[in-house]
């Protein structure tokens, strides 16, 4: 009978192939000592040094070497194959070296030394990200801000001139300024002292003519637009001979002052100013 021991190509296998049963040195628990050349046959409850045959490797995996070999694999009857597996060392784990940053390569060196570092990092990215909010952000507010202004035709009469020097006494001409009707009355001095005559407390609005003729008491510039629903009075006509409301009859006087109707306030002054003898300025630059 032969036993042939062979060890596989593989780094963790070993495998161990026998033909038959075969003679081994032995064991006796009793005496501790090796027999070289026994002629007896090995039992499976003999204990070997070294597993020789396919018989005494099982033995060893069943008995005090079990727990050094988990995995038994490819038995098949008096001869066989074992494959054993000692450990999961084969296994390649990825490797993520290049993903860290350089500061955190070493090993030897505390996080601590290098997170300001870090952070810094980190900071400069947010600040980046701020800056490019704030500059879409500017785009966005002026985008609404053009959208929501007055057109090019409308800033362009942000303040207009008037030539009044061709304006009889007793003569009211309209003008065009941001679109709207403004009112420039010449009045005679007959209006003017009538209107500074009416006592405040028949007024509904109460204001004093003197507030109404900002330049001289000759001149009254006023919007022409009613006060109550935004039609546009006609002037030199009403019970008062200033301006009248044909839409829901408000009557003003000369100042521009509403004296009955349903209107609730007086007629809107607009800024307005002298540049010279019969030179009107209406708005601001």
């Amino acid at each position: 009978m032969s036993t042939l021991l062979r060890t596989a190509p593989t780094r963790y296998t070993k495998t161990v192939v026998a033909s038959s049963p075969a003679f081994a040195p032995t064991y006796h628990p009793s005496e501790h000592t090796v027999v070289e050349h026994s002629h007896a046959h090995l039992t499976p409850h003999d204990k070997c040094r070294t597993p020789k045959t396919s018989e005494s490797m099982k033995m060893a995996l069943n008995t005090r070497m079990s727990g050094f070999y988990p995995t038994l694999k490819n038995s098949k009857g008096m001869s066989h194959g074992q494959q054993l597996r000692f450990a999961h060392t084969d296994i390649q784990f990825p490797d993520m070296e290049k993903y860290r940053r350089d500061s955190t390569k070493d090993v030897t060196q505390p996080n601590r030394d290098t997170a300001d570092q870090r952070r810094a990092f980190t900071y400069l990215s947010y600040g980046v990200g701020a800056m490019l909010g704030l500059y879409l952000g500017k785009g966005v507010v002026r985008g609404l801000v053009a959208y929501k202004s007055m057109s090019a035709d409308k800033l362009a009469m942000a303040a207009i001139e008037c030539d009044i020097s061709l304006i009889p006494e007793g003569v009211t001409k309209t003008f065009e300024w941001r679109g709207k009707p403004v009112f420039v009355r010449h009045r005679t001095q007959e209006e003017i002292e009538r209107e500074r005559a009416v006592p405040m407390s028949e007024l509904r609005h109460p204001q004093k003519d003197e507030e109404r003729a900002l330049i001289t008491p000759e001149w009254v510039v006023t919007m022409g637009i009613c006060t109550h629903l935004g039609c546009v009075p006609i002037s030199n006509k009403g019970d008062y001979g200033g301006y009248y409301c044909p839409c829901h009859g408000s009557h003003y006087d000369t100042a521009g002052r509403i004296r009955k109707g349903p209107a609730p306030e007086n007629l809107e002054i607009p800024p307005h100013e002298m540049v010279k003898e019969g030179l009107l300025k209406v708005g601001k630059e």
